[in-house]
């Protein structure tokens, strides 16, 4: 497991940002293949899905987080979902903010880590996606560490 957070995001974090702020409205992308070196490397292998929370045809509207409480920072109740638009096995994920900026980039706030069905940073029911199927995640809470 490794959760990998780009330099925008450490900059953000280590300013006025909190990670409620910085990724409400974000995406997420499910990629098959491993997980790049780094945040602010280009995405590696095939986009799978992007999750929104829209009914799983468009990612049109982003994710969004409920209330933090002791030191941790849950999804919010609506529905993270999206389409699979191509068939592969999820490798990894990159959570990306509201500009939903892709590639190579040393400025773009995102965090990415690695999908697998347990002991991964974001444990999915079935890693094998097939073309048109709803990817749904029902649970995520982000958590700070208190030491």
């Amino acid at each position: 497991m490794a959760i990998r957070l780009s330099t925008g995001m450490r900059n953000g974090l280590c300013g006025t940002w909190g990670v409620k702020e910085i990724l409400n409205g974000g995406f997420i992308g499910i990629y098959t293949g491993g997980q790049p070196a780094s945040a602010d490397l280009a995405e590696t292998g095939s986009l799978l899905v992007t999750v929104s929370t829209t009914s799983g045809t468009a990612a049109t509207d982003g994710i969004t987080f409920g209330t933090a409480a002791s030191g941790e920072l849950p999804k919010s109740a609506s529905v993270w979902s999206g389409l699979v638009s191509v068939a592969g096995i999820a490798g990894w994920f990159r959570v990306y903010d509201v500009n939903h900026t892709t590639g190579s980039n040393g400025t773009a706030v995102r965090f990415d880590g690695n999908c697998g069905v347990s002991g991964s940073d974001m444990v999915l029911s079935n890693t094998s996606q097939t073309v048109g199927a709803t990817l749904t995640i029902d649970a995520a809470t982000f958590t700070e560490p208190a030491s």
